[in-house]
């Protein structure tokens, strides 16, 4: 058997995990952030990569306590965690209830890019640190900073911006396999604010969003078929 892993936000019910019944000892963020191993981080992510921990409050009716809505990337991974944590103390005196998210056929969910980090990530855990590389092709400059033409008194300025486009190859060597990606990332710009350090500094930062649009972008085209031993 294999599962079929897009590089996209992970919105299906069978890679959500729903935890009840967490201790009102510690703070909602602790149970988040925390570094120790008793986090839920640390927990959870034993079973497989996770897209994110979120912690709430219960509300007032239900009483003092803490539940959490955990993604994981693999509806696999989701299953084994929920299988080996309900009704476990996990790091608490209690058991808590761990369940995947109720499914309903009526409501559906529309496909979201990653950005390119989280891209990164997923190509990392499934592929290695050197399973995978980028290739920057083309980085151009269309930014339109020629003064406005119009002079008279009382007009405003053309408005300005700084904007760049970015062409990129994300690579799988050991899969002969070459994904190109694009990106466009335009910022306003203010020709009466700070000098020289300010324009650079914007100016690098418009360049870095588009060159993490393209990676997003050429990821995208790509899945992640990981096999499933049964």
């Amino acid at each position: 058997m294999a599962e079929v892993i897009p590089f996209a936000i992970p919105m299906e019910n069978d890679k959500t995990l729903l935890v009840w019944e967490l201790s009102c000892g510690p703070t909602a963020e602790a149970l988040h952030v925390s570094p120790t191993k008793h986090s839920l981080f640390i927990v959870f992510s034993q079973f497989g990569l996770l897209y994110s921990v979120r912690v709430f409050p219960n509300a007032a009716v239900a009483g003092p306590g803490f539940y959490a809505i955990i993604k994981f990337y693999s509806a696999r991974d989701a299953q084994k965690a929920q299988k080996a944590c309900n009704q476990k103390q996990l790091f608490q005196n209690s058991p808590v209830k761990v369940h995947l998210s109720t499914t309903h056929k009526a409501v559906q969910h529309q496909t979201r890019a990653l950005n390119s980090s989280q891209c990164q990530e997923l190509a990392n855990y499934y592929f290695g640190f050197n399973g995978w590389s980028k290739r920057i092709v083309k980085l151009q400059e269309l930014s339109d900073l020629e003064e406005s033409e119009n002079e008279n008194i009382g007009e405003p300025l053309q408005k300005q911006s700084l904007k760049f486009f970015c062409a990129v190859e994300v690579v799988l060597p050991f899969y002969d396999c070459r994904s190109p990606g694009v990106g466009i990332a335009e910022e306003p710009l203010d020709t009466l604010e700070e000098g020289t350090l300010s324009f650079l500094m914007k100016r690098k930062t418009v360049q870095k969003l588009a060159i993490q649009k393209a990676v997003s972008d050429a990821f995208q085209k790509l899945l992640i078929v990981a096999l499933v031993w049964c």
